[in-house]
């Protein structure tokens, strides 16, 4: 992969995870080890010598370490990634108010797009559990110590369940719709909303590693 050929470090940073997929890659893994298998899966549409050349670059620049099993995982340095990842999720959220038509969705990118609405710790937060159904399989957002994370699977009780397409999920836990213009795109709500608001209540923030 030609590199830019600047002393600078946003340069030096795309030399490594600029190309295209390159970032793609790195957010299937940011939930765990995957198999190749796994990542094709997650990553449909790319070819698969493709997706071979971008793992061997991440893995050759210290990014992916390959275990003798053949899965995948970001090592210690490339974990530094899940910031910047989730900065640039938050950053793109005004772009998630168009509709997905007929881009594809999975419901393990809910990881960034929660981070991005709900990141840091807010010591006002309150414990919640909000099971999300959409996309192809359930998952939990869990707010526990004013962190908010997301787990893979439904909840054993949850205080909110939401379930629909993707952009009116989305846009209902972004703030960017209410109950009635969410419920207009097909969400459905089961529990109190008011939970949700609490989440997102204050905006002051304190930044955690």
């Amino acid at each position: 992969m030609k590199s830019y050929g600047q002393y600078c470090a946003i340069a030096r940073g795309l030399d490594i995870v600029g190309d295209r997929w390159t970032l793609l890659v790195v957010r299937e893994l940011l939930t765990g080890p995957r198999r190749y298998g796994d990542l094709q899966e997650g990553l449909a549409g790319i070819a698969t010598n493709l997706l071979a050349d971008r793992l061997r670059h991440l893995e050759q620049n210290g990014v992916v370490d390959r275990d003798s099993r053949g899965v995948y995982s970001l090592t210690k340095w490339g974990q530094g990634l899940v910031d910047p990842i989730y900065a640039l999720a938050r950053w793109a959220g005004p772009l998630m108010a168009e509709p997905a038509g007929d881009d594809q969705f999975r419901s393990a990118w809910l990881v960034p797009v929660v981070a991005g609405i709900f990141g840091g710790v807010v010591p006002s937060r309150p414990d919640t559990t909000i099971e999300i159904r959409t996309g192809d399989s359930p998952m939990t957002i869990v707010s526990t110590g004013g962190r908010v994370q997301v787990q893979p699977g439904p909840s054993d009780g949850s205080d909110l369940v939401i379930s629909g397409p993707p952009e009116g999920v989305i846009g209902l836990l972004a703030g960017a719709l209410d109950k009635a213009a969410a419920s207009e795109r097909g969400v459905s709500v089961h529990g109190d909303i008011r939970h949700l608001a609490r989440l997102r209540g204050t905006r002051r923030r304190r930044a955690t590693p």
